[in-house]
């Protein structure tokens, strides 16, 4: 099976394209050039998707799954259908459990879940490339999958505040200042290792029969934020010095809190994975967040210069806490 991953080497990609080589799929990356993780059994395409001039190999090759990791607007979408259309046996859109019904009216998903969030850009644009593709679907015979992750990370801290992409607030555990959990810490949320995400993903490349279908893939460990929290603290051997602080509050000192916190994480969601192990009845997640934290934990002290504590995260928090500190005096 030949497969082309736009993208490929990012903090949910690399995973899957691990996993596909040791399947034996014949895995092609379109990049920049400008990986930094080595993934034996590559074959390594070097263009911009965003450049038309660049990626003049594509026409080439016929493909049976191609998979854009890295597609956010409905520009990119109309750029890849008119690429691939005829090109490819399936197209799979990545796009994010963050587009679910903001607030829910049921707080256990499934993929029926109606989508709608006008909260965050993000989600927005990830809504209209999933209406463009489902019209392509339909009018077109467009053989699009869709999948929507939901803070899955690898080589990534999975919180709400100053984590993700920065080590801060894992620096400010480890230096014993406070830090934020919002609302009262006891709202539910699902987090995925990369690793078991692949699992699920891998298993639909090349699946007939889940063309014209959506899917999320995650874990089915619930844990509250509290406790993603307080062992993100144990992994790191301290004690979390904790401020629990409303949403809304958070938003209001600093707007830009809006996407991940009122968009996104601040109420409780439960995923129902039926569908997906229907699908790829192999999937099943096994890693917990106990373990899989040590393991990125361990590859951010071996690669340091990943541990990127952001000064103007840290203003932020520090800002919120005074404020919240003045009110409640």
């Amino acid at each position: 099976m030949k497969v082309l991953f736009i993208g490929g080497t990012g903090n949910i990609s690399t995973a899957s394209s691990r996993l596909a080589i040791k399947k034996g799929i014949d895995l092609y990356h379109l990049n920049r050039g400008n990986a930094t993780v080595p993934i034996a059994g590559v074959r390594n395409i070097l263009g911009d998707i965003r450049k038309a001039n660049e990626v003049t190999e594509l026409a080439k090759h016929d493909w049976d799954v191609v998979v854009n990791w890295i597609a956010f607007t409905p520009e990119d979408i109309e750029r890849d259908i008119a690429l691939f259309k005829g090109k490819t046996k399936q197209y799979i859109f990545i796009g994010s459990a963050s587009c679910y019904q903001t607030p829910l009216s049921y707080p256990v998903i499934t993929e029926s879940t109606p989508l709608c969030n006008n909260l965050w850009d993000y989600s927005f644009n990830k809504i209209q490339c999933e209406d463009r593709l489902q019209k392509a679907y339909r009018e077109e015979g467009f053989p699009m999958v869709i999948v929507r992750p939901s803070l899955t990370y690898d080589t990534v801290i999975p919180i709400a505040i100053g984590g993700f992409n920065e080590y801060t607030t894992a620096d400010r555990i480890l230096k014993g200042k406070e830090i934020i959990i919002h609302g009262d810490g006891t709202s539910l949320w699902t987090v995925t290792h990369s690793d078991d995400f692949a699992k699920g993903f891998v298993g639909l490349l090349g699946l007939t029969q889940a063309i014209g279908h959506a899917f999320h893939i995650t874990s089915d460990e619930i844990l509250s934020w509290n406790m993603i929290y307080g062992i993100l603290a144990e992994s790191l051997g301290h004690e979390a010095h904790v401020v629990h602080i409303a949403s809304e509050f958070i938003c209001a000192i600093e707007p830009s809190f809006t996407g991940t916190l009122l968009a996104d994480k601040a109420e409780s969601v439960i995923f129902d994975n039926t569908k997906i192990k229907t699908f790829v009845p192999e999937f099943k997640a096994t890693i917990p967040f106990a373990t899989g934290i040590k393991r990125t934990l361990q590859w951010l002290d071996e690669n340091p210069e990943n541990k990127f504590i952001n000064p103007e995260s840290n203003e932020k928090i520090d800002r919120i806490l005074e404020k919240y500190t003045s009110k409640k005096a």
